[in-house]
């Protein structure tokens, strides 16, 4: 299987130049499914810590980046939206946000915000043995009791060293959202209503907003709290490749 892919066919989130080389690294099998960006490129043409594909790996080999509070060995591992990038020995962390227009960037966060993470829940099964199951926006899954008040739409927090549920935010009218996708990715504001649409249609969210508010289907909000982004917050580059 190759281990590349052409620029001009990354997705739109991913933070690389199409038109500079015909190829990048293609990402592997993992979370976040096609969004997911290899973690080399945010190593090489984000962060500009490495060089070559080389030197990723032999960083990855000595445990120094974590990626959800877990050690990654593989540099293709697909990194995706709200995941936790962490340089322990440089003291340095970051949450990868959307920016305006959708692409993904590397907000930099504090070591004690490092140490969870945000998931939108889209899916909610019983599983064997009466537990429910909670499916994230990037294909984890969490298991709660059968009792938990948890629903598609709403937003959970994870601690990354114990993987238990840390905080809860519900997806309804006031909650503070931000767009992950569309013409309005990036921009964030409290829902003002919820259109439930019958039928096969998407269900709309009215979302107010500094910038006079916005539109949007329901797929492309999440719900977040004020901890997870502030104005001053300071992102990662763009690729200068």
């Amino acid at each position: 299987m190759t281990r590349h892919q052409k620029r001009l066919s990354v997705p739109n989130s991913w933070p690389v130049e199409r038109k500079t080389d015909t190829f990048t690294v293609k990402a592997g099998a993992g979370p976040h499914g096609e969004a997911g960006v290899p973690l080399v490129v945010l190593l090489r043409d984000v962060l500009g810590y490495v060089d070559s594909t080389k030197e990723a790996r032999y960083a990855l080999n000595h445990d120094s980046i974590l990626v959800n509070g877990d050690a990654i060995s593989d540099e293709q591992r697909p990194i995706g939206m709200f995941d936790i990038l962490a340089f322990p020995e440089r003291g340095e962390f970051f949450r990868v946000f959307p920016d305006e227009g959708g692409r993904l960037a590397l907000t930099s966060v504090d070591e004690e915000a490092a140490g969870s993470r945000l998931g939108k829940i889209t899916n909610k099964t019983v599983v064997p043995g009466g537990a429910v199951q909670l499916t994230l926006h990037d294909g984890t899954n969490v298991r709660v009791d059968d009792d938990a008040d948890y629903e598609t739409n709403d937003s959970i927090v994870v601690d990354n060293e114990t993987k238990e549920i840390v905080a809860h935010f519900e997806y309804e009218e006031g909650a503070l959202v931000t767009a992950v996708a569309g013409q309005h990715a990036g921009q964030i504001g409290d829902i003002d209503d919820i259109d439930v649409t019958l039928g096969s249609g998407d269900n709309t969210v009215t979302v107010a907003s500094e910038d006079g508010g916005y539109e949007t289907v329901e797929e492309y909000v999440v719900v977040i709290d004020e901890n997870f982004t502030g104005d001053d917050a300071d992102e990662a580059g763009d690729s200068d490749e």
